[in-house]
């Protein structure tokens, strides 16, 4: 994410944004990087090595429903290569809606399946984009916005 679309997305001012993007960097939870010196262009991403980010992503999964749609629906589906999560949940937003991006060769009559089964459990609806290894390429996530890797075979 960069500060400016920060600032646009949480509807904060941008020095609200630093702040809190220097104390995630403090406790080297997120890591930046400029991308310009001459731009003053700075990229911050997750710092995936910190040792508590397993934690915080848990715990982030539990709080969407997301880890009840890894654990009982994408676990289950066999090859699967890619799963994405994109749309608000992505953004950090509320949403009534979880949006998926898998790559995989899978059976589709048993994700539908799995999907009627844990929307209830969760309260939201599951829209999915399936593809598989040879469809998939990453300019398919160019347009979607933030998009989260779930996993990756």
């Amino acid at each position: 994410m960069y500060l400016r679309g920060l600032e646009r997305e949480l509807s904060v001012s941008s020095n609200t944004v630093r702040l809190e993007l220097n104390k995630l960097s403090e406790m080297h939870l997120i890591e930046m990087e400029e991308e310009d010196a001459k731009a003053k262009v700075k990229r911050y991403a997750v710092n995936i090595r910190h040792p508590l980010f397993a934690s915080l992503r848990n715990i982030i999964l539990q709080h969407v429903g997301l880890d009840q749609i890894l654990e009982q629906v994408i676990a289950k589906l066999g090859d699967l290569d890619k799963v994405y999560l994109t749309g608000d949940l992505a953004q950090g937003k509320n949403s009534s809606f979880v949006d998926l991006v898998i790559v995989g060769d899978i059976d589709k009559p048993y994700l539908y399946k799995l999907i009627d089964k844990v929307e209830p459990l969760i309260g939201k609806k599951i829209r999915v984009g399936l593809f598989t290894p040879g469809q998939f390429s990453e300019e398919h996530l160019k347009d979607l916005g933030v998009v989260i890797n779930l996993i990756e075979a």
